[in-house]
Parts: structure tokens; sequence; C-alpha cells
């Protein structure tokens, strides 16, 4: 079974199994940097969006964006950033959750004010319009992209009440399967570990699981979303936790994200020493 198979396997194992370049570069800069922590920059501020990367750039392997809420965009904003993810040796996630037409997505993952393609590592899409949203970015990445780029599906999500369910997450799994080269893994429901534990079971190693909703006291906030801790997220098959409030909100950024990043590392290395 695929649960038991990722268990078993270090990152850099898996990082050998990968189609995807994206996906074999960040397994191997996970092993190596010793960290399974995203921080989700919700910042609208660019400078308070630029500090955050800079304080926790250390503890991070990939920084998550939402490029389209920092208010007074410039494109220094955008090579300040990619400095500071060569310098801190980190990815870049843009989750911009496309969910049009093939054509369509293809120009807002390439054109317009952010140009997305040119900077960012990897970035998300809902599978609701079917292939041809990932043959759309697919194209726009061969097209707009010097690095390699990977596309993260979303089978599942944590808010409350959410329609992703399991036929559709098994669907969009079997869709993934279609496209190994450019496919690079999941969102998965990681305030819902026995839902997250299905997606890895049903995924092969090579994919990687991304999770939100972590916390180190599970819980929820009032619009819906929930939280849970690293520690249940990996068990469950997490192998990326993102952490959004618990980081950018603290009172020291930096201190928080190293002692996530720590939880995260811990509940990585006890899950391989069981096997």
């Amino acid at each position: 079974m695929n649960y038991e198979k990722r268990m078993q396997m270090s990152y850099t194992e898996r990082a050998e199994l990968c189609n995807n370049q994206a996906a074999k570069k960040l397994f191997k800069l996970m092993d190596e940097k010793k960290t399974n922590l995203a921080a989700s920059d919700d910042h609208t501020d660019p400078q308070k969006f630029l500090r955050l990367a800079e304080d926790v750039g250390d503890e991070i392997c990939v920084l998550k964006t939402h490029i389209d809420i920092v208010e007074n965009f410039t494109p220094d904003i955008i090579a300040r950033l990619k400095a500071l993810s060569k310098e801190k040796n980190f990815m870049l996630f843009e989750d911009r959750k496309f969910a049009d037409i093939g054509n369509t997505v293809k120009l807002q993952y390439t054109k317009g004010m952010y140009r997305i393609a040119s900077w960012a590592d990897m970035v998300n899409a809902h599978a609701v319009p079917g292939p041809g949203i990932i043959q759309g970015l697919q194209e726009g990445a061969k097209e707009a992209a010097e690095d390699p780029r990977g596309l993260i599906l979303l089978p599942q999500m944590t808010s409350q009440g959410t329609l992703a369910t399991a036929d559709y997450t098994q669907k969009t799994v079997e869709m993934a399967k279609q496209f190994p080269g450019f496919v690079m893994g999941f969102i998965g429901a990681g305030s819902v570990p026995e839902e997250l534990k299905k997606l890895a079971d049903m995924s092969d190693p090579h994919f990687i699981l991304l999770t939100p909703g972590v916390k180190l006291a599970a819980g929820g906030d009032s619009l819906g979303q929930q939280y849970n801790t690293p520690a249940d997220a990996v068990d469950a098959g997490s192998d990326i936790i993102i952490v959004g409030r618990g980081i950018y909100l603290a009172d020291d950024p930096k201190q928080a994200a190293a002692h996530y990043r720590q939880q995260g590392w811990e509940a990585y290395l006890q899950r391989k020493s069981r096997q």
C-alpha cells in the first residue's frame, strides 16, 4: 500500500522516483536542510511580506505566497523574493488555485503584471475543469519558465463543508497520474487525518503531500478553517506542513518558524523510526 511505502522511505529516496524535476529538487532540499516546513506569507504590506521571507527563510523548505494580495506591487518585489529564495535555499509556491479552462489559466499563469510562471517553482489548481487545466498550465510552464516547474492539485480542502469529498479526491488523483512530468503533488486535509491518510494511500510515493490547517494546538477559527498538530498531519502522511497565522502573526516569526520546523522534522524522523 502506498501509505506504508511513504512511511518507510526517506525524502531523498522518494526524490529518485520523481519524473518532475521541481519535486525531485524539493525532496532533496528537505533532507539536506532538515525541514519539512512551509510558511504561508499572507502579509499585504510589501515590506512586511519581504521581511517575513527573510526572517523565516532559514527554517523553511517552501514559502507559500498569495502575490495578488500584496499592495503596491512592483516587479522589484519578485526580484527581491527570488534573491531571498536563492540565498536562504527555499522554493516558492504561489497559492493561486487556478480553476478555469486551459487557455485562460495559461494566460493567467504567464501574462499580466505578476507573470507567475517566471518565478514560482510551483503553483496549484483545482481539478474541476478537467485535464485541460493541467495541459494549459503545462504549456505555460514550457513557454515562460527557464527552471523546472511543478503543479499541485487540490483533491481535498481543510474548510468545513468542503465539496471536495471522496469521489472528487479519487478522480483528482487519477487525473494527476496522467501528467507525471508536471503534477508534483497534492494539497491534503491536514486537519482531518483520516482523510489525509486515504489520500496518502491512493497516491504514489513520488507525489508530495502538502497540508495546510496545521497549528501547535488543534481547533478551528470563525471562518470554518480547521487545524491539527504537526505530528498528527505527518503521521497521517503529510510530507510538508503549511503554517500561516501561527508564524506570520507570532510576536517572533523566526522563533515560531524554528519551533514548527522542529515539531515537523521530529515527527518525520519518528515516523521513519517506527517502520
